[in-house]
């Protein structure tokens, strides 16, 4: 990616809510979540949110294009307690997603194991020999015109999981610069965001839950 095509957004920084261990914040589409390689791909929202808060520490990712919730941790205990609630997929993510297509059926099971496409990286593909575990749950919002809006629920956290799984099940994310194609690609932005995240605080176990509202 060079300098011409990322051209981050400058809206000023939107925390949903912080205290002594946590930062969360709605992190905005065609921001990265971490620096890429280069200077022209230094400015993400891990540097936006230490400008603000020095000692905040990575504890996931969101791609550039994908909007919503991540959280920070404020201290290394955080960091590694909110780590393990990911490893061990006690992090409930949700999701809200418009699809090309109007979908059939009211809800629906995912279940197709991905890796990377190596010619292609960073696109990830489906398979059945070699790849790892992937399961997406999904539910219809509403029909809207041609399309359809979702909400996911993924049970694992592989690379671009909802983007390949929902176009493998014929219903590409609107706006999806890798996986969608034709009228289904000719959307403003991808159309996915993180809706909301439920966690227990690192302080204590306390379940928390919090969101940020959809953009499109």
């Amino acid at each position: 990616m060079t300098s011409l095509d990322y051209r981050p957004p400058t809206a000023p920084l939107d925390v949903i809510y912080e205290d002594h261990e946590l930062i969360l914040v709605n992190k905005p589409s065609r921001l990265l979540s971490v620096p890429g390689k280069g200077d022209h791909l230094s400015d993400c929202l891990l540097s936006r949110v230490q400008a603000a808060f020095p000692e905040a520490l990575l504890v996931h990712r969101l791609d550039m294009d994908t909007s919503g919730v991540m959280v920070f941790a404020r201290s290394p205990h955080a960091q590694r307690h909110l780590g393990l609630q990911f490893e061990k997929r006690q992090m409930k993510k949700v999701y809200v997603a418009r699809v090309w297509g109007e979908m059939a059926e009211k809800e629906g099971h995912i279940d197709l194991p991905l890796i990377v496409d190596w010619p292609n990286r960073p696109l990830q593909h489906v398979n059945h020999e070699i790849g790892k575990p992937a399961q997406t749950n999904w539910r219809v919002v509403r029909v809207e015109d041609v399309t359809t809006r979702v909400r996911l629920y993924p049970k694992t956290g592989r690379s671009h999981q909802l983007r390949v799984h929902m176009k493998e099940i014929g219903h590409p994310i609107l706006g999806d610069p890798f996986y969608a194609e034709g009228a289904a690609r000719d959307y403003p932005r991808l159309m996915l965001h993180a809706e909301s995240l439920k966690l227990r605080h690192p302080d204590g176990g306390k379940g928390m839950s919090f969101r940020a509202k959809v953009p499109f």
